[in-house]
């Protein structure tokens, strides 16, 4: 929790963007945690910026107007996917931001869709929406990715953790 926090001082830090885009760094640390308010507020100013991309990942990429630095990391792209919101990071640094905001590695692989994933579950007190799902921040490589890594704050439903619970489970039987 100490990174997180750390991290969330470092937020306040100069930025390549100008102040009126949104903080979409702090958002992919779930700052604030992660909502469907947030998500929209977050999506339609992205709209803003232009068209997605939405070749890679099943997700929608924009580009950022400008590059923004933070706390030594880079990213010129934010990402929607599902119930996400993030960043893509410059480099492959998965590991080095599990470090960082005290992530833990991942148990799937999501169905090879991450070569190298952490993350933690938001405690408690931030469960927005806890009798849904949970809320975590994740940090994922992979060869979809192009080089860089996915940076963001993820709400997975009850019933996605118990599929994916129960697939990983089978998966692991002889």
């Amino acid at each position: 929790m100490k990174s997180l926090a750390l991290f969330t001082t470092a937020l306040s830090a100069p930025s390549l963007a100008t102040a009126a885009t949104a903080d979409f760094f702090a958002a992919a640390l779930c700052v604030p945690p992660y909502s469907t308010a947030v998500a929209t507020r977050l999506y339609e100013e992205a709209e803003s910026f232009g068209k997605a991309d939405t070749s890679s990942l099943g997700a929608a990429i924009y580009r950022l107007p400008e590059p923004v630095a933070r706390d030594g990391l880079k990213t010129e792209e934010v990402v929607f996917a599902g119930m996400s919101i993030g960043v893509l990071i410059d480099g492959a640094s998965a590991a080095q931001l599990a470090r960082r905001f005290d992530l833990i590695p991942e148990k799937s692989s999501l169905f090879g869709a991450s070569s190298k994933g952490f993350a933690r579950v938001l405690p408690d007190d931030l469960q927005s929406m806890k009798d849904a799902g949970l809320i975590s921040i994740i940090a994922r490589e992979g060869p979809a990715l192009g080089g860089k890594t996915l940076l963001a704050c993820e709400f997975v439903s009850n019933e996605d953790r118990q599929a994916l619970e129960a697939y990983e489970e089978s998966e692991s039987r002889p």
